[in-house]
């Protein structure tokens, strides 16, 4: 990556170019591998086909979003593994990008930290393996970090480039919600940003509390008004979300009845993400992801003529690294009170403490996607911090090391073909992970 990435550093739309093209290629590649359904599509599959059919409400504990984008696949493609799966590669490449896009604006044009940041995310096995399956999560992880990125890009700008880049990102967050509510505790933390920023800038310029608080001029998302914001952001994100509801009025049985019946269809939705389930064989607790205490077998069968398995496991170097970027985040504030890994470093703490009070009785290794997408973040910025500090040149390595990783775990995330039905037994470091 060393190689004149300062000659490209002018030129991001064509490095974004050829990431995203990369990206697609890596997650469609023998992308009917499996033949059959896979773990939870065998929910969200019949879900999108009882979307294109309107035949009536199913899978109502989430929202439609998610089932909707893998519904205008299979519109394109057909009832197959490609229809199922070609939007959530779109998806995965689009994370990648937002990846990108996201320590681009946030290093103020340092290629080599978002391409790193980029290339991490490619090889994050969670996200490849989500990108092949119909599944929700590889969708909100698309849309929530989009948000993100126009939200970070509205901070500076003139007035009228804050407002429409700030209702872009509003759009978005109210997106990821349509897929799933664990988007929600982020628009709330987003109005919260808002608040501790102009706080600060506030205390920084000796101004009242008052003034800093509802006054436009500000240094930080000029034009827009922090009441302004919050009321911006709620307001838009519930539109949309509720925009996304517009089929359950055509349903041909049990179609929803006006306002009080999409009021109604939440309440149905609460009570089903509340609901006591029985124990599942690959249940894991919110404090075991990081470590990868209990990743899940999406498929182990014989299928077109070999035995094959998708196992969806992080990769080690990226998910325990990262771990330990987190961990130096929060010494490099104390430190050298370098802001920018401190703001990814609790992004990435709040995503995991969000589950430790939603109140579900079930989870499970896939809801920690984001935290994953998080930790591709937090790596690069924290590398750059330390090359500040004269350890120049570790981000090649670890990114090789991270291809190497990648690599060896590579037929159990794609579904290749395997020697016999107990040749899963090489990549099982731990009896958990059986």
């Amino acid at each position: 990556m060393r190689l004149r990435l300062s000659a490209l550093a002018t030129r991001p739309w064509l490095v974004a170019l050829l990431i995203g093209m990369a990206a697609q290629l890596l997650f469609a590649f023998h992308l009917d591998r499996p033949g059959g359904i896979m773990f939870d599509e065998v929910h969200y599959v019949p879900a999108a086909n009882a979307l294109i059919e309107l035949s009536g409400p199913r899978n109502i504990e989430h929202p439609l979003l998610g089932k909707e984008l893998i519904g205008a696949g299979m519109d394109l493609l057909g009832d197959n593994p490609f229809g199922w799966r070609v939007m959530p590669t779109i998806a995965g490449t689009a994370t990648v990008l937002a990846v990108f896009a996201f320590l681009w604006i946030l290093m103020r044009g340092r290629m080599r930290v978002a391409v790193t940041g980029a290339i991490l995310a490619m090889l994050n096995q969670s996200l490849f393996v989500q990108a092949r399956t119909a599944m929700l999560d590889v969708f909100l992880g698309a849309f929530l970090l989009w948000g993100l990125v126009f939200l970070l890009w509205a901070m500076r700008g003139t007035p009228a480039q804050v407002r429409w880049r700030w209702c872009i990102g509003a759009v978005l967050m109210g997106l990821a919600t349509a897929v799933k509510w664990s988007a929600a505790p982020y628009i709330a933390a987003i109005a919260v940003a808002l608040f501790v920023v102009r706080l600060r800038d506030g205390l920084r310029a000796k101004r009242p509390l008052a003034a800093a608080l509802a006054s436009a001029e500000q240094p930080h998302w000029p034009g827009l008004s922090t009441a302004g914001g919050v009321l911006l952001l709620g307001l838009i994100s519930i539109t949309v979300y509720f925009a996304t509801f517009a089929p359950t009025f055509f349903y041909l049985t049990g179609a929803t009845d006006g306002l009080a019946g999409l009021i109604a269809l939440q309440r149905e939705m609460y009570a089903a993400q509340t609901q006591v389930l029985p124990h599942h064989n690959y249940q894991s607790d919110w404090w075991s992801w990081p470590i990868m205490l209990r990743p899940i077998w999406f498929f182990y069968e014989w299928d077109r003529g070999a035995q094959r398995g998708v196992l969806l496991i992080g990769n080690p170097v990226i998910m325990w690294g990262g771990l330990v970027a987190v961990l130096a985040s929060y010494v490099l504030w104390f430190r050298t009170h370098a802001w920018r890994p401190l703001v990814l470093a609790l992004l990435w703490t709040f995503s995991v403490g969000i589950y430790a009070i939603i109140p579900k009785s079930l989870g499970f290794y896939y809801y920690y996607h984001l935290s994953g997408l998080f930790l591709c973040l937090v790596l690069p910025v924290t590398f750059h911090q330390f090359d500040r500090l004269r350890a120049r040149g570790w981000e090649e390595w670890y990114v090789a090391l991270a291809l190497v990783c990648f690599g060896y775990f590579y037929p159990i995330l794609a579904a290749s073909p395997l020697s016999d039905a107990q040749a899963f037994a090489h990549w099982m470091w731990f009896p958990s992970w059986r």
